[in-house]
């Protein structure tokens, strides 16, 4: 790992030392999930954009589907 310097205001970093101190863990260990998980909901809005775009690139032409009509099971 590597030892980084950061600037927050003192309302987050307040809100933060009391999330900290709830869940027992510390500051530098919050802080690194709070970013991994970050990290994860942009990868994820970056994919849902991709597929947005191949859906307008490509939209689905009637008819596409219906082939699996029959095989879903919505449980009635």
């Amino acid at each position: 790992m590597k030892t980084i310097q950061m600037t927050l205001d003192e309302e987050l970093l307040k809100q933060v030392e009391e999330v900290i101190k709830n869940l027992k863990i510390t500051r530098s260990a919050f802080i690194r999930e709070s970013l991994k998980k970050q990290m994860e909901r942009l990868r994820i809005q970056e994919m849902e954009e991709k597929h947005l775009q191949g859906y307008m690139k490509n939209p689905v032409k009637p008819g596409e589907f219906d082939v699996w009509e029959d095989e879903q099971d919505w449980g009635e």
